[in-house]
């Protein structure tokens, strides 16, 4: 897990490399706190079934009507919109998001529909920093 340096800088948050080079941190997703691996690779936010319920989204299997392509095959996916997401002093309203299928997702991704609405995300030396 990586650690959390938030920088008081208006809306920039650094992030340290965990031990196996990626970026963990915690985000408060529609005020909840839900832990999230930053994924740069990832198009949209994408929660977990679960995380998604504790964030207070709930999905019915009608609602799966999108479909992804991941590692690990293909997966229906419900389409949502997140209220807000955080990290530190950095929020995104509005968010496009996806939630998995029960048990298709282990942990919340952080993705392009967060991250592209950022002023900028870079990595340097092992730190992540991320500026709104």
């Amino acid at each position: 897990k990586a650690d959390e340096r938030p920088s008081r800088k208006g809306g920039t948050v650094e992030l340290l490399a965990g031990q196996n080079g990626h970026f963990h941190t915690t985000a408060e997703i529609n005020g909840r706190s839900i832990e999230v691996l930053v994924d740069t690779g990832a198009s949209m936010v994408a929660l977990p079934f679960e995380d998604a319920e504790r964030a207070g989204i709930y999905v019915k299997d009608s609602d799966f009507n999108g479909r992804v392509s991941t590692a690990n095959g293909t997966g229906r996916v419900a389409t949502v919109t997140l209220d807000k997401v955080s990290i530190g002093d950095i929020t995104v309203r509005n968010v496009k998001a996806a939630v998995a299928e029960p048990g298709r997702l282990n942990t919340t991704l952080l993705g392009m529909t967060f991250l592209g609405r950022l002023q900028r995300a870079e990595m340097r030396q092992g730190v992540l920093i991320l500026q709104e």
